[in-house]
């Protein structure tokens, strides 16, 4: 004949919930504005984690304070090492305003062809010591560059170690 109470009551009970995740998914999709929230709230999450994963690959990327002092440092004792170079190159660079500024007439007049010579012989050494100071600048970058090039290398070798610590530490044990 007929179904027990009790199976009568737990059906409509399952039918209740089933109703009610119904009506809820309909008010939802009804919901246009609360679902326009949830879109920009996921998109805005999403972003901020690819600015968060960006922002994080270029701090890995940018040596630390303590790096860039050490190649001061370095720079700082090349030019120590060769003040003479740095003279030079000081002096190049002091030629070359100099020649840059025009002559006044009365310069041409008291000085005259003897001034040219002058002007002939300060630019040759202005551009000889241009060259020299061109070539303790690039030694100086060159040692900057290699100092944090080995600086990397060792932010690299260190973040390794570490990200294999980690996964040691967060595999199980068999």
């Amino acid at each position: 004949m007929g179904q027990d109470p009790g199976e009568i009551r737990q059906d409509i009970e399952a039918t209740r919930e089933q109703m009610g995740d119904t009506v809820e998914a309909l008010s939802y999709k009804a919901d246009v504005k609360a679902r326009a929230k949830d879109s920009i709230t996921d998109r805005v999450d999403s972003v901020k984690s690819r600015v968060g994963l960006a922002s994080s690959k270029v701090s890995d990327a940018t040596p630390d304070g303590e790096d860039v002092k050490q190649g001061a440092r370095r720079a700082k004792g090349l030019a120590e090492e060769n003040p003479l170079g740095l003279a030079i190159g000081a002096i190049a660079v002091g030629f070359i305003a100099g020649l840059a500024v025009p002559s006044t007439r009365a310069e041409d007049e008291r000085l005259g062809p003897m001034a040219d010579q002058v002007k002939d012989k300060a630019k040759e050494t202005g551009q000889e010591a241009l060259e020299r100071g061109k070539q303790v600048a690039h030694q100086t970058a060159q040692s900057a560059k290699e100092t944090a090039q080995q600086s990397g290398q060792e932010h690299a070798e260190r973040l390794k170690e570490t990200a294999a610590q980690g996964a040691r530490d967060v595999a199980p044990s068999s």
